[in-house]
């Protein structure tokens, strides 16, 4: 359901950016540093878990605007919750026994919680005015995420802690809203190719322009 609404905001936003005006006035045309904070909210999807797991987490930012169009921009998140899982893993793959049968066959649905160390990222960003004060925007990038989970047994008993990093492509868009010359409201959605940990994330942010 989350990534169903996201894509469709995403969809959304590229629609605006179609039916706006290429000629708009801009509160963004000048050059210059940004700085933007904020709090997103992360679908990470690790391979064997029956569902996303959701994730809360805090975001900072920094870019530069060369021109009307185009900025460069990194971001750093960090989780601030663990999200919980259910897991499927073969007997055989941990030499554990759960239900005492005499062999290692079993699949043990068991459950766990997965935390978000950091998730880091560098873009380009095009955007287009909408109105004299709305921005749409994509971007694309390539961004490096780190997780620890840890799998226990329907028993409570702990199977395994883990720590996985992967990284891979990142594409998203949103809508950028100036407030002043200098402040704005940013919201947008990312979607993270990470091969054994796919992710979708949601943000919304302030930001400041120097």
């Amino acid at each position: 359901m989350l990534k169903t609404m996201l894509i469709g905001t995403a969809a959304a936003g590229a629609m605006i950016v179609a039916a706006g005006s290429a000629s708009a006035q801009s509160y963004s045309d000048e050059q210059g540093f940004y700085l933007q904070g904020g709090y997103s909210y992360l679908d990470i999807q690790p391979d064997g878990a029956d569902s996303g797991v959701d994730t809360n987490a805090i975001t900072a930012r920094a870019g530069y605007q060369f021109n009307d169009w185009f900025s460069l921009e990194s971001d750093i998140t960090t989780g601030i919750d663990d999200g919980e899982f259910d897991y499927n893993v073969d007997e055989d793959e941990f030499d554990l026994d759960d239900n005492n049968d005499g062999d290692f066959n079993d699949l043990i649905a068991g459950s766990g919680d997965i935390g978000l160390n950091y998730l880091v990222g560098i873009y380009g960003k095009a955007e287009v005015p909408v109105t004299e004060r709305l921005d749409a925007f994509g971007r694309a990038g390539y961004a490096f995420i780190d997780l620890d989970a840890e799998i226990q047994t329907p028993g409570g008993t702990p199977i395994t802690t883990i720590e996985d990093s992967e990284d891979g492509a990142a594409l998203g868009g949103g809508l950028d809203y100036a407030l002043t010359d200098n402040w704005n409201l940013r919201g947008e959605y990312t979607w993270y190719g990470f091969g054994n940990t796919d992710t979708h994330a949601a943000m919304v942010s302030a930001g400041y322009k120097f």
